[in-house]
């Protein structure tokens, strides 16, 4: 646990500056079994103090590798000056920032510090079960990645908080001869909120996860290519979830909104067909989906749902404080700093895609001759929406049926168009809540939603 020795430090926020000093402690734990060997065992621990104010219209930031009273008082000095500094060449002096709620939130999970062994011994276990029972696989490989977040914050005009995010995700990799004489491969993560006792209660709902993600790997073994050029496409949740994170959520994230993104001139346009509606979850628990729960932010907001495209008409974007008093709205606690020395950035939270009224089964019905996309490996996505994924699982869908295993392939578009072609919605929500985000610094995120029929740009052979 990180001791609190932060809160006797606010008597020193200057009067009339708007303050925010966090204390963060990040633990990384890491193991990777290939093949039977143990080839990485790893685990660290960074924690230190920053210091965020706001006076006479601009920030200034200051931030401290040592996490005592001590330096929580040289980052506050360090800040406050920096602030002085510089609102001497800002020109116009800006407003102080609208008011936020006030109060303290206490995180209600705590952090739970496994002996090593007992990581390494978990991941063995699983290693060796794929070892005994599929002995045709090439290779094999287990990673186990736990990123656990635990933070204090103190604010001179909004909520003080203690917030602990305690995280593991287990990456499971396996590869067999194709058909075709190739190695193929196939990946499958599971983990999320908790720690290791949460997702390995069960061992027999583990090893069913290995067991489905060999059969498919077997199926994509006898697989074939896809067709190039625009085709009939239904997204599983875990693709859709992925273009909605990276081709849409980004572009309504309101710093990229003031660096050119597509969404900037298209705010309470139509982006996406009416099925389409799309939230930035802070703390619920919609569906039933498992997410990670943001209670309050970096810099103090409450964390509230952000509502981003509502039938298909973009509605509005993810904000800090300062972007949400130049855009004249309230903030929903979107502000999120990966460590103690990462000024916060806005940030996506729990971006879903809504259920819409459609059953599965009808989607697939429906399509005569296209692809059903079930998993997604890494990908990119620009301001103006366009994307390019990989797809490292799906199946043909032919006269109303899945057929074959596909290969590996790619897809493409810009989101908006593609959002447009929407044309039903599956009933039925999944969401993975391991996720990482890369932009300019790592953050946890949870994305997904339902299924979703749409036309997309493949790649071929």
């Amino acid at each position: 646990m990180l001791e609190d020795v932060l809160r006797a430090q606010k008597s020193l926020f200057e009067t009339g500056a708007q303050s925010v000093l966090r204390g963060q402690e990040n633990r990384v734990r890491r193991v990777v079994i290939r093949n039977g060997a143990l080839v990485e065992n790893a685990r660290s621990n960074e924690r230190g103090v920053s210091a965020k104010v706001y006076k006479n219209g601009v920030n200034g930031f200051a931030s401290s590798a040592e996490y005592s009273p001590e330096a929580a008082k040289k980052v506050i000095v360090a800040a406050t000056e920096n602030a002085g500094y510089l609102s001497k060449y800002a020109g116009s002096k800006k407003p102080a920032y609208p008011a936020v709620g006030r109060g303290e939130f206490l995180a209600e999970r705590f952090i739970i510090d496994f002996e090593q062994k007992r990581i390494v011994d978990v991941c063995k276990q699983l290693d060796a079960y794929i070892a005994e029972k599929y002995k045709d696989l090439l290779s094999r490989s287990v990673v186990y990645r736990e990123d656990t977040m635990e933070k204090w914050i103190y604010t001179s005009d909004a909520e003080d908080a203690h917030v602990t995010y305690p995280r593991i995700t287990v990456y499971t990799t396996l590869t067999k001869e194709s058909n075709q004489g190739q190695p193929v491969e196939l990946a499958e993560a599971f983990g999320g909120l908790g720690n290791i006792d949460d997702h390995f209660k069960d061992w027999n709902a583990v090893y069913e996860k290995i067991d489905t993600l060999y059969n498919k790997l077997c199926q994509k073994a006898e697989g074939v290519y896809a067709r190039a050029g625009m085709n009939t496409v239904i997204l599983d949740p875990a693709v859709a979830g992925m273009i909605a994170h990276e081709a849409v959520g980004h572009t309504v994230e309101s710093d990229l909104v003031d660096a050119g993104s597509v969404a900037g001139p298209n705010l309470n346009k139509q982006v996406a067909s009416e099925l389409i509606s799309i939230v930035d979850y802070a703390n619920t628990t919609p569906f039933g989906a498992p997410i990670l729960p943001v209670y309050v932010d970096d810099e103090g907001v409450k964390a509230e749902d952000a509502v981003l495209i509502e039938n298909g008409i973009l509605k509005g974007y993810m904000h800090d404080r300062e972007s949400a008093q130049r855009y004249g709205v309230n903030p929903c606690g979107n502000a999120r700093g990966w460590t103690f020395s990462d000024e916060p950035l806005v940030r996506m939270r729990n971006t879903l895609v809504l259920p819409g009224k459609d059953k599965l089964e009808d989607m697939i019905a429906s399509v005569e001759d296209g692809y059903y996309l079930e998993h997604t490996g890494n990908g990119q996505a620009d301001l103006t929406g366009e994307f390019m994924f990989g797809i490292n699982m799906g199946y043909e869908i032919k006269n109303g049926k899945l057929g074959k295993a596909i290969l590996d392939t790619t897809v493409s578009g810009v989101a908006f168009d593609l959002m447009k072609t929407v044309d039903m919605v599956a009933d039925q929500v999944k969401c993975v809540s391991w996720g990482t985000c890369g932009k300019k610094q790592p953050m946890a995120v949870s994305m997904g939603g339902p299924a979703i029929k749409c036309k997309i740009n493949m790649g071929g052979r």
